[in-house]
C-alpha cells in the first residue's frame, strides 16, 4: 500500500483560512504492543469513527497508525474520507500540494458539522488531515483525503460523533 503524507494541523486559529497559516504538523504512526487494546493498522484499513493516537516522532510519510478504542486516550478521530476528483469527475494526474490542501481545507470543514454536530467555526475541536503523496497517487492510485477531528488540549476519551463539542 502506498503511504499518505501528513497534513498540517490548524491549532489556535480555527477561523483563519489559508494554507499559509497552517502552523503545526500532526503525524500518525504506530506503536504496537500496548496493553490498552491499541493496534497498528494500515492507514488504508481505517474507517470513519476510528480513533488513533498521534505519533511522538515526525515522519514524511505515514503508512500505519495506532488505532485505539475511542474510550482510550487519543488525539485523533477519523470523521471523513473523500476522494479528490477533478471537474470531469476523475482523479486525473497528481494535482499538486496546493490543490490538495485547498480541497482538504474545504471538504474537511464541510464534513465536520455532519459528524460532530456543530459547525467547525463554533466548535472547541479542530481538524487535520492526511493527503495522498505524489508517489501514492501514481502507484495506488491513492487519491483520498482523510479528515480527523483533534484537540490541542487534553486527550479525547470518547467519540466526538454527535457530541456538539
Amino acid at each position: 500500500m502506498t503511504p499518505l503524507r501528513p497534513a498540517p494541523l490548524r491549532p489556535a486559529s480555527r477561523r483563519v483560512r489559508g494554507a499559509g497559516l497552517l502552523a503545526a504538523v500532526v503525524l500518525l504512526a504506530g506503536c504496537s504492543g500496548s496493553d490498552d487494546g491499541a493496534s497498528d493498522v494500515s492507514i488504508f484499513d481505517l474507517e470513519v469513527g476510528d480513533c488513533v493516537r498521534a505519533a511522538a516522532e515526525v515522519t514524511a510519510e505515514v503508512e500505519t497508525v495506532e488505532r485505539v478504542g475511542c474510550e482510550t486516550g487519543h488525539e485523533l478521530e477519523l470523521y471523513s474520507e473523500v476522494a479528490f476528483t477533478t471537474e470531469t469527475g476523475d482523479a486525473g494526474t497528481f494535482p499538486g500540494d496546493a490543490a490538495l490542501v485547498s480541497f482538504a481545507d474545504g471538504i474537511c470543514a464541510e464534513d465536520f458539522e455532519e459528524y460532530v454536530g456543530v459547525d467547525y467555526r463554533d466548535s472547541s475541536l479542530y481538524f487535520t488531515y492526511l493527503l495522498p503523496s505524489a508517489r501514492g497517487w501514481d502507484q495506488g492510485p491513492d487519491t483520498s483525503v482523510l479528515c480527523f477531528v483533534t484537540t490541542t488540549g487534553e486527550q479525547l476519551t470518547a467519540t466526538v460523533r454527535g457530541s456538539q463539542a
